[in-house]
C-alpha cells in the first residue's frame, strides 16, 4: 500500500524526523555537538539526518521507508560510508576523529570538542559534545592543517560540496571565534572556493565576525536554541547568561557583514515554549534578515534531557511550527539553500526544506 500525495509526502517527512527507523544506516553519527544519535540518507533528494531508534514503527527497504506493509511515499537513499574514513594523518590520527561526513555532501567538524559550559549545572541538557570526545571517536581540539587535510580529501574522493565548522565555547572573550578564524583559512588554502558556515555564541568582540567574513566564510550560524528565557535558563543554564541583547546584536552585526539569508539559528521544538510565540519569534528573525532553521528536540543518548525521561515534541507540533515558519520564510523570499552552506542550506535536520523553505 502506497501513500501518495505531496501533502502527505511533507507529513511523512516531518514523521520520521521525530520517530526515527529502524534501520543499520551505513553513515551514523553518535554524541556530540548538534544532533546526534541518526542515520544520513536521500530523501525525497534532500539530505535527511533521521533518528535510528530501534522502536520506531517505521523500517526502511528497497529503498523506501514502510510502516509495516504500508509505503510512507518517500524514497530513500542510505548515504555511503566515505572513502576519506579509511585515511589517517601523517601522526596517525584517522580522518573521521577529525571531521564527519553529514549528508551526502557535507563535511562536519567541532574544532574545540570541549565546552566551558559543560558541567552538570550550567550545560545545554540536549547536548553532548565532550561525550564523543571521551568516548575516543574525536580530538579535542582540531588545528586547521588536519582540517584542510581532511577537506582536501574530502572534496577529492568523495564529492564534498560544503563544510561546517562549530566549536564549544572557550573562556576567551571571542568564545572561540578565533579560532575558527585561523581554520577557515586554513581550509580555503588547500581547497579554494569550499563554501564554509561557521558556528559561534555572540563573541565579545562583534569585530571577529569580520574576520571570518574575510577569512572566507560564507555564512554564520549564532545559535540561541529558544527566545524564551525562561525556557533558555531551564534548559541552557550557563548559555542563558549571555542575554538576548548579545545575541540581536551579534544577529544585526552578522547580517550586516554577511548579507540577510547568510545568517541563522537553531529554534527548538519542544523545550516547553509555546508554538505561537516560537512562530512569532522566528518572523522577527525572519525580518531582521535570520533564518531561523526549526527542528524537533531530540532527547539523544548521554544528554541530561534523556537521562531526565524528557520526550521528542508530538509530531503534530513540529509539523504545525515547520509549516508556519516555512511560510514565513517563502514570503521573505528566504531558503536554506540561499544560505550555500551549513545546517539550513543541509537542511537534513528538519523539514523546512521539504515544506519549500
Amino acid at each position: 500500500m502506497r501513500v501518495g500525495t505531496e501533502q502527505n509526502s511533507f507529513e511523512a517527512r516531518v514523521d520520521v524526523a521525530v520517530r526515527g527507523v529502524r534501520w543499520d544506516a551505513p553513515v551514523q553519527r553518535s554524541k556530540g555537538a548538534g544532533p546526534s544519535d541518526d542515520g544520513h540518507l536521500v530523501v525525497d533528494g534532500a539530505n535527511a539526518a533521521l533518528p535510528l531508534d530501534p522502536d520506531s514503527p517505521y523500517t526502511v527497504r528497497e529503498g523506501r521507508v514502510y510502516d509495516g506493509r504500508i509505503d510512507l511515499g518517500l524514497t530513500v537513499e542510505p548515504v555511503a560510508r566515505p572513502n576519506f574514513y579509511d585515511l589517517k594523518t601523517a601522526d596517525g590520527v584517522p580522518y573521521r576523529q577529525i571531521a564527519l561526513l553529514h549528508g551526502r555532501d557535507v563535511l562536519a567538524t567541532t574544532v574545540v570538542q570541549t565546552c566551558i559550559r559543560y558541567a552538570e549545572d550550567q550545560r545545554c541538557r540536549f547536548c553532548t559534545i565532550e561525550e564523543s570526545l571521551r568516548a575516543g571517536s574525536t580530538i579535542a581540539a582540531k588545528t586547521p592543517a588536519q582540517l584542510a587535510e581532511v577537506a582536501e580529501a574530502a572534496v577529492r574522493l568523495d564529492g564534498v560540496r560544503q563544510m561546517v565548522m562549530t566549536t564549544g565555547t572557550t573562556a576567551g572573550p571571542d568564545r572561540g571565534a578565533r579560532h575558527l578564524v585561523r581554520c577557515v583559512r586554513g581550509v580555503l588554502e588547500a581547497v579554494p572556493g569550499l563554501p564554509i558556515q561557521v558556528q559561534i555564541e555572540p563573541p565579545g568582540d562583534l569585530a571577529v565576525l569580520t574576520e571570518l567574513h574575510q577569512a572566507g566564510a560564507v555564512s554564520v550560524g549564532i545559535h540561541v536554541e529558544s527566545l524564551d528565557d525562561e525556557v533558555r535558563r531551564r534548559w541552557m543554564p550557563g548559555k542563558s547568561t549571555v542575554p538576548m541583547t548579545e545575541y540581536e546584536a551579534a544577529w544585526d552585526e552578522a547580517v550586516r557583514v554577511f548579507g540577510r539569508n547568510r545568517v541563522s539559528t537553531y529554534l527548538l521544538i519542544g523545550l516547553g515554549e509555546d508554538p505561537d510565540e516560537l512562530v512569532a519569534g522566528a518572523g522577527r528573525l525572519i525580518q531582521r534578515g535570520v533564518y531561523p532553521f526549526v527542528v524537533p528536540m531530540r532527547p539523544m543518548l548521554g544528554t541530561l534531557a534523556r537521562r531526565d525521561g524528557a520526550k521528542a515534541p508530538s509530531v503534530t507540533v513540529v509539523k504545525d511550527v515547520t509549516e508556519r515558519v516555512a511560510a514565513l520564510l517563502r514570503a521573505a523570499g528566504m531558503t536554506g539553500a540561499d544560505q550555500v552552506a551549513g545546517c539550513a542550506a543541509c537542511g537534513a535536520c528538519g523539514a523546512l526544506s521539504a515544506a519549500g523553505a
